[in-house]
This record gives structure tokens, C-alpha cells and sequence, in this order.
């Protein structure tokens, strides 16, 4: 039986409440949603002129359904047991800070009410069969925790996340854009794809010893911890060289090389989880794991800006 929880904040300042419910949304997570638009949009410009309403209302309903996402997460994890008041990398509304679970679950479904609104906008303006896909990737976002069967409590967490918050949100972003998706737009995007579940790996090797105990079957869990490791370190270098390969290929200007910036990242990432098992230890490296994706999109980006333009 789950303990009573308060239905409203505990006594502070508003100040606090604010930071309570920015917590919530798990911030760090959402270049995620973010890197993906923008990229998208990159890709774009080398066809069309930008329509920057599209450009705006597609990274909102991003950011807001992987808001969504990350308080179904909150919501049913708690309600499954797994998080109490000392989990790391939660955002701690329920355990910590007494709110009552039904509100967060009223506030992550009301976010994919206005995502719903903002995508009738962009369909008016592009095509009605984004509703489907929309609705899809949604569907996925709600069923990474919730349902019978929680895809984040299978192998196939890193597949399902890099693929629909990753490489599907570039896609559209291209195609509200250009009404087209070109065989580019889906290369370029895979590194991202690599990257996004790199994060939920990450996530995953960090929250293995937990997640065993409570009978998940991740891919981390799998693999073993050292398995895990050398698969992140792996998605890293498969990332970088898939960028050179496009150049060697002259899909891409030279200028995308410039992603080679973020290969630090990604080797502070690696390193941070060799040797480690308690989870407050692996944080930075996680936080890693999650700024290489961050700062590999954002080059990618400027690498497609710059060679557009010079």
C-alpha cells in the first residue's frame, strides 16, 4: 500500500514551489527534445526558407511531451515501488516534496492536451497524416512507464526512445519545413538517434543494481555493467564515425566535422562509469552522457548553418 501523500505543497516560498515543479520536469533531459528541432531545421534550410512559427510551435509540443514523459515516469515509478526519498535522478515532486501522484499525473497528461493543440496548428500548416505520427510518438512516451507492460522495463528502452525522440522529431522538423523527407535528412539523423538512447543507457547503468532488484530487464541489466560500459563507449565512437563517413561520402559538407568538438564529452561520459556502483557516483557521467548529445546536435547544426551559408 503506497503511503498518503500531501495534495499540495509543503510550507515554503514560492520561489521553492517554482523550482519544485521545474525539478519535475527533469530539465537536463530536455535537449533531448530540443536538439532534434533544431537539427531538423538545419537540415531544412538547405531547401527552403525557414518557417519560423512551425520552427517554434514544433520545439514547444517537443519540449512539453518530453516533459510529459519524464512525469508519467515520476508518477509510475513511484507507484511501482522504485522510488523512495534517496533514488538519484528523479525529480522528486512525490517522494521528496509530498505531492499528491494524481496531480502529477493530471499536469504530464494536460502538457500532451496543449501538445495536441499546437500539433492541429502544425498540421493545418504541413499535413494531416503528422496527427498520426504525432499521436504515435505520444502513445510511446506515455508507455515508457506506463501501461502492463513498461517499455523501459525491457531491452528495447534505447531503441524506442532514440528513434521517436530522437530521430522521428528530426524527420518532422524537416518535413513541416520542406513537405518532403529526404534521404539526408534520415542519415544525418541517425548519430542523434545513437545518442538519445545513449542517454537512456546511461540512465540505465546508473539505476542497474535497483532495477534488478526490482525485476526490470533492461538492456543494461543484460549486458552486465561492463557489457553496458563498452556498448555506451560504442554508440560514442559509431556516432562520430557515421558524421565522417557522410563526409568521406560527400553527403555533407567538411564543415560537420566540427562535431569532433564534443568527443571530450563523450570520453568523460565513458571514463565516469569505469569502476563505479553507487549512483550518486555515476551522476556526472550520466550528466555527460546527456551534454554530448547536447553539444553533438548543436555542431551538427552549425556545421549544416556554416556550410550553408559560406
Amino acid at each position: 500500500m503506497q503511503p498518503q501523500m500531501n495534495t499540495s505543497f509543503p510550507p515554503s516560498s514560492n520561489l521553492k514551489n517554482w523550482k519544485i515543479w521545474w525539478r519535475l520536469t527533469r530539465p537536463h533531459t530536455l535537449t533531448a527534445a530540443f536538439v532534434p528541432v533544431l537539427l531538423g531545421t538545419a537540415l531544412a534550410i538547405q531547401q527552403t526558407n525557414i518557417h519560423f512559427g512551425m520552427f517554434f510551435a514544433m520545439l514547444l509540443a517537443s519540449l512539453l511531451i518530453q516533459a510529459a514523459t519524464n512525469m508519467f515516469n515520476e508518477y509510475y515509478d513511484f507507484k511501482r515501488g522504485l522510488d523512495n526519498e534517496s533514488s538519484v535522478g528523479i525529480g522528486g515532486a512525490i517522494v521528496r516534496d509530498g505531492i499528491n501522484p494524481r496531480t502529477i499525473l493530471t499536469l504530464a497528461f494536460s502538457l500532451y492536451g496543449v501538445s495536441l493543440l499546437i500539433g492541429i496548428y502544425i498540421c493545418m500548416n504541413s499535413s494531416w497524416w503528422l496527427a498520426l505520427i504525432g499521436v504515435i510518438c505520444m502513445v510511446v512516451g506515455y508507455l515508457y512507464t506506463g501501461g502492463p507492460l513498461p517499455i523501459a522495463y525491457t531491452p528495447f528502452g534505447e531503441i524506442f526512445a532514440g528513434f521517436f525522440m530522437g530521430m522521428m522529431i528530426i524527420l518532422i522538423s524537416f518535413f513541416i519545413q520542406t513537405g518532403t523527407v529526404s534521404t539526408t535528412s534520415v542519415l544525418v539523423s541517425i548519430p542523434i538517434f545513437i545518442l538519445v538512447g545513449a542517454i537512456l543507457l546511461a540512465n540505465n547503468i546508473r539505476d542497474l543494481d535497483g532495477d534488478k532488484e526490482f525485476g526490470r530487464k533492461t538492456l543494461a541489466i543484460l549486458l552486465g555493467r561492463k557489457g553496458a560500459i563498452k556498448l555506451l563507449a560504442g554508440m560514442f565512437i559509431l556516432s562520430f564515425t557515421w558524421v565522417f563517413i557522410l563526409i568521406a561520402m560527400n553527403i555533407i559538407s567538411p564543415w560537420l566535422a566540427i562535431v569532433i568538438l564534443s568527443a571530450p564529452k563523450a570520453i568523460k561520459a565513458t571514463k565516469g562509469f569505469i569502476g563505479k556502483s553507487i549512483p550518486i557516483q555515476m551522476m556526472p557521467a550520466m550528466k555527460a552522457t546527456a551534454q554530448t548529445n547536447t553539444i553533438f546536435g548543436f555542431l551538427l547544426s552549425i556545421g549544416l548553418f556554416l556550410g550553408y551559408f559560406l
